[in-house]
């Protein structure tokens, strides 16, 4: 049975390589008018500085870009993954000579999910192409055109997807007379005159110029190193003690359990092949390397599963096969799980790659489906190739330890290792999330603890239920209360500051200051089941409510000093509502104060900002 499903599931691998390799995209792109690129996220047009140039003259060419909402180009180089910055180039066959591209100045995009700051081309925005023009002999009335071919190259990106269109030749034609004025430029050119002619051929792709063998043979060598990857040592000691284990049975099958490890390798590898080719050749949107590392969800759930491995580690739980499914799975037992290991450690290996890996990817990228294939495959067949080697001589394992003692001191002292890599994808979250990622994992923890610890073989079977389904239902109870990100409607809490209050008395307008702390348990509990509610966060917006975030953290911070000389309190959390037209302000303790807040809020009258700012009561009625 394994032999079949072997067999089956690499000739899948195969036909994802081979399956491709005459596809052609059969969505046909008819040819833009010359001097115009429309496409349905970014149009770019061409603009002459002068109607016609003479010989031995200075002069641009202008692009204009206009993008859609939320779509950029990389302005940095070193941002994209395989230098896909936005890249500009001109070419003439003769008389022309093309300078280096002035680019505008760039701006900062923040990533959604991780929250990194990039620089990025958006909106309307115009790249100019300085030339010179060569010593041309013309007779006065003589003059003669010159094509050009303007060259785009970057992917086009937006806060959930990118793209690598192939952008048609974006071509012009510039009239050189020995005769023209020259005197009313289109647009003026900053520092033009100080940019030296540098060359007249078109910069192509950054990896145009590798040959195919040498692109699939980095591919092979990143797919190599990934088995020193950080994120994926923590994986191999399991599969390292699997190689033990098999060592003392028959030699075939240890080399049909390291086998199924680089199945399971290869399967990961086969899907992102499959995937990237139905982005491509379905949305013509790009694949990034590791881009499933920038959902929230998956960051999370990779992080609780390392940290459920890493108490496998330590011996909280073991994962056992009922005798009667064993006995029926003969020769087969562990297969399945080799393949999984396999599938597992290819996942966790995307995260942290080196820049060889990268560069791979990045130019599969700019290749045919079936180049692009081969490249993808290549990388998980140089990941799987260590493995195959070593469980197809098994004379090898002479050379290792002999198992003792060591070997579960080894697997103990890799789920520390395990928990350092669940803490290092945690902060890779959104920091807002960070906290309760962390508590639910703790929460997870004594859940697991329950379900392996509080049972034994001879527990009774009424007993073990019972306990096993309380640890699911708390499980999942802190899951849904802790996991959800933020909600749709949130307050817009300001910080701390004494005169911002003031100036709100002033103005008679309410005043909401939560107090709380980093440290504070019972003031994260505040912030779960008071100030989430979307009922209390549209009151607050709908009566023009200040709201503000008091951190006592520290005993040097001007909230904790207020909290304890100005309103007399002696601990958090504690929230205190300024009400126009009342000297003293309601204080409400605990985490029990929803209710009483949404009705405090209610019974305040209807504001609403005006032009200048203020607030000023609305009429009703």
């Amino acid at each position: 049975m394994f032999k079949k499903t072997s067999a089956i599931l690499l000739a899948v691998c195969v036909l994802v390589i081979s399956g491709f390799l005459f596809g052609q995209n059969a969505k046909g792109q008819s040819s833009p008018p010359a001097g115009v690129i429309e496409t349905d996220i970014v149009s770019v047009s061409v603009e002459q500085q002068y109607e016609s140039v003479r010989p031995r003259s200075l002069s641009a060419l202008a692009v204009h870009f206009e993008l859609k909402n939320d779509w950029h180009f990389y302005a940095s180089a070193e941002t994209p993954p395989g230098g896909l910055n936005l890249k500009v180039t001109a070419a003439a066959k003769n008389h022309i000579i093309f300078s280096e591209p002035i680019f505008p100045q760039s701006h900062i995009f923040v990533d959604k999910f991780s929250n990194e700051k990039i620089e990025v081309f958006s909106s309307k925005f115009t790249v100019f192409l300085p030339f010179s023009v060569a010593d041309v002999d013309l007779k006065p009335a003589e003059s003669i055109s010159v094509a050009v071919t303007i060259g785009i190259d970057g992917a086009l990106c937006s806060s959930a997807a990118c793209r690598f269109p192939k952008y048609p030749g974006l071509e012009t034609v510039i009239k050189i007379d020995a005769g023209a004025a020259m005197s009313t430029p289109k647009f003026a050119l900053p520092d033009l005159t100080e940019k030296a002619p540098k060359s007249e051929t078109v910069l192509a792709s950054q990896w145009a110029d590798y040959s195919v063998w040498f692109a699939l043979l980095l591919a092979f060598l990143a797919g190599v190193i990934l088995n020193i990857m950080p994120c994926v040592l923590p994986v191999i000691p399991l599969k390292v003690l699997s190689i033990f284990e098999q060592a003392k049975e028959s030699k075939s099958r240890c080399i049909a359990m390291g086998l199924s490890f680089c199945l399971g390798i290869l399967l990961f590898f086969a899907i992102l092949a499959i995937l990237n080719i139905i982005l491509r050749l379905g949305y013509g949107t790009v694949f990034q390397w590791g881009d499933h590392f920038r959902h929230p969800t998956f960051i999370i759930s990779m992080s609780l599963l390392m940290t459920v491995l890493a108490l496998f580690m330590f011996g909280l739980f073991t994962i056992g096969v009922p005798s009667s499914i064993a006995s029926k799975a003969g020769g087969g037992k562990g297969y399945s799980g080799s393949v999984g290991m396999g599938f597992l450690a290819a996942i966790l290996s995307t995260p942290c790659s080196f820049a060889i890996l990268t560069a791979a990817f990045a130019w599969a990228q700019t290749q045919n489906p079936a180049l692009a294939t081969a490249a993808i495959m290549l990388i998980g067949i140089g990941m799987a190739a260590p493995y195959a080697i070593l469980t197809s001589m098994p004379s090898l394992l002479k050379y290792l330890p002999r198992p003792g003692r060591w070997m579960e001191l080894f697997k103990q002292a890799m789920g520390f290792v395990l928990l350092i890599v669940a803490v290092w994808l945690v902060t890779a979250l959104p920091q807002i999330r960070w906290m309760s990622v962390l508590y639910f994992a703790v929460i997870l923890a004594f859940c697991v603890w329950m379900w392996g610890g509080w049972v034994t073989f001879n527990t009774p079977k009424a007993r073990k239920w019972v306990i096993r389904v309380i640890a699911v239902v708390l499980a999942v109870s802190a899951g849904l209360w802790l996991l959800p990100g933020p909600r749709a409607k949130t307050i817009e809490w300001q910080d701390y500051d004494a005169a911002l209050i003031e100036r709100a008395a002033k103005e008679q307008r309410p005043v909401l200051i939560e107090f709380m702390a980093d440290w504070c348990l019972t003031c994260k509990a505040v912030e779960k089941t008071v100030y989430a509610r979307q009922s209390i966060a549209k009151l607050i917006q709908r009566k023009g409510v200040l709201a503000i975030k008091a951190d006592t953290t520290l005993k040097n911070h001007p909230a904790t000093l207020a909290l304890k000389n100005k309103y007399d309190e002696p601990a958090v959390p504690v929230s205190i509502l300024l009400i126009p037209g009342r000297e003293e302000p309601v204080k409400l303790h605990g985490f029990v104060i929803g209710a009483k807040l949404e009705e405090l809020l209610k019974g305040l009258p209807e504001k609403e900002l005006n032009i200048n700012g203020s607030k000023e009561e609305k009429n009703k009625g």
